[in-house]
């Protein structure tokens, strides 16, 4: 199996003080991972870093290619798309125009195939496709969740980057939404998923990190995570032992 994503000795700080140390973590091919922890643990940090928003020191390599200097145009470029924890629609304009604007990088570089992208993701999301020329400030929570998600795939990603897609929505919809998310890997797209809410997220990844204070303290492959009894104590609460 390729590695999409891989992080070595990886550390963000800010000024003096350090938020994020030594970080070891990798995505293959096809698999949803995630980075589980309490608030304050570094998680969107790593996240922000690992897309080029924040400076870092130590490895990221894509694909086998070592990024010297991360950046955003770096990272898009080589086919990774980050959604944002509050998501960052255009809200004035229409759900068709927002999707239209996450294939800009391509159609910049001479990719006419917007039109065939966006009836790929109205397969995927077919509410979108109900809501096409509605204004995404007037969207529910979780529509507005499934649009953001919506246009970075417009971008074709080998990876997408997920800050807290279940932030602020129901349970029902937060359900739905990481159903979405686990099945990304029938289209070729890899994850890396950032969340607070631990169950849900170990119950749809391959893989987790637990993030404690800017550091991995735990890994493994999902499904022994959530059955882990330090992580059920801390994480998922004593109900769930039984």
């Amino acid at each position: 199996m390729n590695t999409v994503l891989r992080l070595e000795d990886f550390c963000v700080s800010y000024r003096t003080v350090e938020a994020v140390h030594n970080i070891a973590l990798q995505v293959d091919e096809g698999e949803i991972v995630t980075v589980i922890g309490p608030n304050g643990a570094g998680k969107t940090t790593l996240l922000c870093a690992a897309m080029g928003l924040l400076p870092s020191t130590g490895s990221l390599t894509l694909a086998g290619e070592r990024i010297a200097r991360p950046s955003v145009e770096a990272l898009v470029a080589r086919g990774v798309a980050l959604v944002p924890e509050r998501r960052e629609l255009f809200g004035e304009m229409s759900v068709e125009d927002n999707l239209l604007l996450g294939g800009f990088y391509r159609w910049r570089k001479g990719q006419r195939d917007q039109k065939a992208r966006m009836q790929e993701v109205f397969e995927i999301f077919p509410r979108l496709r109900e809501r096409r020329p509605q204004m995404a400030s007037t969207l529910s929570g979780g529509e507005r969740q499934m649009l953001a998600i919506g246009r970075a795939l417009m971008a074709r990603p080998r990876l997408l980057m997920l800050d807290e897609p279940s932030l602020g929505l129901a349970p029902l919809i937060v359900r739905e939404v990481l159903q979405v998310v686990s099945s990304l890997r029938q289209h070729g797209v890899s994850v890396l998923l950032v969340e607070q809410n631990a169950r849900a997220a170990l119950q749809v990844a391959d893989r987790g990190y637990v993030l404690e204070t800017g550091a991995v303290a735990l890994e493994g492959p999902a499904r022994e995570l959530l059955h882990d009894q330090r992580i059920i104590d801390t994480y998922l609460g004593i109900g769930t032992k039984h």
